[in-house]
């Protein structure tokens, strides 16, 4: 059976569309780096809807360079890890609930570095003004640095492309 895994595995890859926007992986290393870096892209959002913010904080470097100026009008900041995770933890608070969702991932892979781009939406409800949702929509862009077998996000800008909802929602710390 683990034979038939295998070959299913080989044919996937050799009949897979080569993509697009860049240089496909090559070799068994690269696929699974691959597979690793988009892992932790989505395993951070899920950690943030979970509010599990030491498991957020592991899949982070020590410092970041955090771009949300499309969202907040603030520009890009090389920051502290803890600090980023502490002003999550202050916007979602209990009474916010927040659902953040990831496809379409294109990795550029170079050396010890890799670059995850992907389509967004994230959802954010929380009642006592009005209508409780807040949604957006974007692309994200993962920069992420090996250190021995360990990757890790030093980097990540959101562009957004559209919301709807109430700003109110987006704006207020959960309580």
């Amino acid at each position: 059976m683990n034979a038939l895994k295998h070959v299913n595995f080989a044919a996937g890859i050799a009949l897979a569309p080569a993509d697009a926007g860049g240089a496909e992986p090559t070799g068994w290393q690269a696929l699974a780096d691959e597979r690793t870096v988009i892992r932790i892209a989505d395993a951070i959002d899920r950690a943030v809807d979970a509010r599990d913010w030491k498991l957020a904080r592991f899949y982070l470097a020590d410092r970041v360079t955090a771009d949300f100026s499309s969202l907040s009008g603030q520009p890009a900041a090389n920051i502290a890890s803890d600090d980023l995770i502490g002003a999550w933890a202050g916007n979602l608070k209990a009474g916010k609930t927040s659902l953040h969702l990831r496809t379409n991932h294109q990795v550029v892979l170079e050396a010890d570095t890799a670059t995850v781009l992907s389509n967004g939406y994230a959802w954010n409800r929380m009642e006592g003004n009005g209508d409780p949702l807040w949604e957006v929509w974007g692309t994200y862009e993962h920069h992420l640095t090996r250190s021995g077998t360990a990757w890790k996000v030093d980097g990540f800008t959101f562009r957004m492309t559209h919301e709807r909802g109430n700003p109110w929602v987006k704006a207020t710390p959960g309580q």
